[in-house]
């Protein structure tokens, strides 16, 4: 399909049905948090694991339980609930004007070393949403252990209109 004459929500859609996962409903919050700040045209979305409903659709450690490709695939499920968190909030993806940054943090067997790469799931879905307004700067961590033995869980700042 020919992402560039979508609107960004199609291209939010057909990227979930892609995924075959649904995105919309409440996204649920597991603490004393909100998911998502605003602060004058700064908005900051909370770590995000590939939780689909209530379920942690991938689990464990990469380069052990999980395959590089699950592991990016974790990713797009993560980055894809954040964009469901901006949608939600603002209504309307043209209010995103740029994605800044992300934080990829994923949980790493002993000698793992693609973190990077499992990252390049999230920046590939968020370049596919935004185009060049998805382009942003990355951190990629590896961690021994994620919440609910999630593989990966991402964090952004965006600056919204």
């Amino acid at each position: 399909m020919e992402y560039k004459k979508m609107s960004r929500e199609d291209r939010f859609r057909q990227i979930a049905v892609e995924l075959g996962y649904d995105f919309g409903g409440e996204i649920k919050v597991g603490g004393n948090y909100s998911p998502l700040v605003v602060h004058e045209n700064v908005t900051y979305i909370s770590g995000q694991i590939p939780r689909v409903g209530d379920t942690v659709v991938i689990q464990g450690a990469v380069g052990k339980d999980v395959s590089l490709s699950q592991g990016q695939l974790a990713a797009k499920i993560c980055i894809m609930r954040a964009v469901a968190l901006l949608l939600a909030r603002f209504g309307a993806l043209d209010n995103v004007k740029q994605i800044l940054s992300i934080n990829v943090y994923v949980q790493s067997a002993g000698g793992f070393t693609q973190q990077s790469e499992v990252s390049d799931g999230a920046s590939e879905v968020l370049y596919a949403i935004f185009g060049e307004d998805g382009v942003h700067a990355r951190t990629s961590v590896g961690v021994f252990q994620l919440p609910k033995n999630a593989p990966v869980e991402i964090s952004l700042v965006v600056a919204t209109h």
